[in-house]
């Protein structure tokens, strides 16, 4: 028997998935009821403030997730360059394995109606946001200078790189931007200390 809860997590995952592929605008609650298998009544009993509520908290659990591989791909004690190269790496690996659709609805719906509608613009500037700080913590750890203004460049890289990569369907967009985000990373460390 499922439970309310079922209920909820199944809309949301709905929801999560068709906004990654399609977007936002693109995706009705009729077609996200449909694939959760789930009533109107169920929707905006857990979703009252409708499809913009359920678009917020999209971006927010994706966010969640990708905070979390974050600091899965951003830790140890190797080169702080190397590292990131690794994860542009590992990011056009799963670019190619989800056959080039968007892996993240975050970027998928802040480029879709940042200008159209204010509460997802704020949900997805906040996400951004709490990346940009997950990541400034790793390069400040390891003696990064500015490692705020190194992670939004960071950032900055992998995300276009995506849409080039989504755009062309091939790796290589993300592949080619690995050396450069390494290289970033590399201007902001210095250089290397005499006699280290």
């Amino acid at each position: 028997m499922r439970t309310t809860g079922d209920t909820r997590a199944r809309i949301l995952t709905a929801a999560t998935e068709l906004f990654r592929r399609q977007g936002y605008t693109a995706t009705g609650m009729k077609q996200i009821l449909a694939t959760a298998e789930a009533t109107y009544g169920s929707a905006y009993h857990f979703f009252p403030g409708g499809k913009t509520q359920l678009g917020e908290e999209v971006i927010r659990a994706s966010g969640a997730a990708y905070q979390g591989l974050i600091a899965e791909l951003f830790q140890g004690e190797g080169d702080p360059a190397e590292t990131t190269a690794q994860a542009f790496t590992g990011a056009a690996q799963t670019l190619l394995d989800l056959d080039f659709a968007d892996p993240c609805p975050v970027a998928t719906i802040a480029m879709e109606v940042s200008g159209t509608n204010e509460a997802l613009r704020l949900a997805g500037a906040e996400v951004f946001a709490s990346w940009t700080e997950a990541l400034a913590a790793f390069y400040g750890s390891r003696g990064i200078a500015e490692p705020r203004t190194t992670a939004t460049a960071v950032i900055a890289l992998l995300e276009g790189a995506f849409m080039l990569g989504r755009a062309s369907r091939s790796t290589a967009p993300v592949l080619d931007a690995a050396p450069a985000a390494a290289a970033v990373v590399r201007a902001a460390a210095g250089p290397p200390s005499v006699g280290g």
